[in-house]
């Protein structure tokens, strides 16, 4: 065989191979990968700061899993509540410390609103919505509802509140960590069948670690 016919079978060869590669590839399924904005609400109140080490701890596990182009904010819940921290989660020494210089136990202050700060939150959710992010709500602390009641959680209205955000977002996902067994299952019981099973996680302190795998598959990782 001449060396030219084997130059023209070779180049058949890899016209072959490319167009079979270029098939190939127009039939893999790429995923599709949305940016999540992940907002916290830490508390920082009397009842919670012996517990908040350690959830601290969990939620910089957390904060390492998610993608750099994903966005987290931080509110700060004691008897008042406001945002600490807003960036990228993988800005490791800036969120710890926010957390140190922020979340330090104030004896002149008493309460825990984590009503406003859920309404806080919900406002960050959908603004992040409109900014092309998939939004979730992630609250850390023991849910005790102490101090101002205009401040606390309406568990009556807290579900119609979760509605809103819904209507005017996508994917709207929630997480509860490291509340005792009985307010989590009061979380279960109200939120349940607003969000559902798939974007409502709850953990306690023992199981608040495996709880994060479910959360992000709730936001689409």
């Amino acid at each position: 065989m001449s060396n030219r016919i084997k130059i023209i079978l070779f180049a058949i060869f890899l016209a072959m191979a490319l167009i079979a590669g270029i098939m190939g590839l127009s039939k893999v399924k790429v995923d599709d990968f949305h940016k999540a904005a992940v907002i916290f609400v830490v508390d920082s109140s009397a009842s919670n700061i012996k517990d908040l080490p350690a959830q601290t701890k969990v939620l910089r596990q957390l904060y390492s899993m998610l993608d750099p182009e994903d966005h987290i904010k931080i509110l700060r819940v004691s008897e008042d509540s406001y945002l600490i921290y807003e960036g990228s989660p993988q800005s490791s020494s800036e969120i710890r410390k926010s957390l140190e210089q922020f979340t330090k136990y104030n004896e002149k202050e008493y309460g825990t609103a984590y009503g406003l700060s859920l309404k806080k939150a919900f406002n960050h959710a959908v603004n992040m919505y409109k900014e092309g992010y998939v939004p979730a709500v992630v609250v850390v602390g023991d849910l005790e509802n102490e101090g101002e009641i205009s401040k606390q959680i309406n568990w009556n209205t807290l579900p119609e509140e979760v509605k809103k955000v819904q209507e005017q977002t996508e994917n709207f996902s929630m997480m509860f960590l490291f509340a005792a067994p009985e307010k989590l299952d009061i979380v279960k019981e109200t939120l349940s069948p607003v969000l559902g099973e798939d974007k409502l996680i709850i953990g306690t302190d023992a199981t608040a670690s495996k709880s994060l795998r479910k959360f992000l598959t709730a936001i689409g990782r």
